[in-house]
């Protein structure tokens, strides 16, 4: 078997269709588009916009619509609840958002922490973050630990 000898399986090659080339080609005249309207004619398709009457598409979209803004100053804060505290440090350990990350609780260690209140805390521990949850500082206060709040 040489280069020229090589064909592809018959059948899995097929010729594009050549429309609008004569009548006996079967396609021709209107080219398989019917006969006027707007798919008959070239630049069909068009925007999104012009559905010839209809709502246009991004008009039928739930966006919300002079709803305000996205506020530019959102704050993200890592989560951290008392039962993953617990599992992770030991009695009277300082927690901290540095001692946090390296117990690999936060997501991102340059957005403020918050300390909420799932779970139970049985250890006393000194909790030094950015925020804490009513509930939780109480439960770290009755086990006997304290809070303080990081400015």
């Amino acid at each position: 078997m040489k280069l020229h000898d090589l064909v592809p399986n018959a059948g899995s090659k097929k010729n594009r269709k050549r429309v609008g080339r004569g009548i006996s080609a079967g396609q021709g005249k209107t080219a398989g588009r019917g006969t006027k309207g707007a798919g008959a004619r070239s630049g069909e398709g068009g925007h999104a916009y012009r559905q010839g009457g209809n709502l246009p598409f991004f008009r039928r979209l739930p966006f919300i619509r002079g709803e305000g803004f996205t506020p530019p100053n959102q704050v993200f804060y890592n989560e951290v609840n008392l039962d993953q505290l617990s599992q992770s440090f030991k009695a009277d350990a300082e927690v901290t958002p540095e001692a946090l990350n390296e117990a690999h609780l936060l997501r991102d260690l340059r957005n403020p922490t918050v300390v909420l209140g799932r779970g139970e805390v049985n250890i006393a521990l000194k909790v030094r973050v950015h925020r804490v949850s009513a509930g939780a500082k109480a439960k770290i206060e009755k086990a006997g630990g304290t809070v303080e709040l990081i400015a």
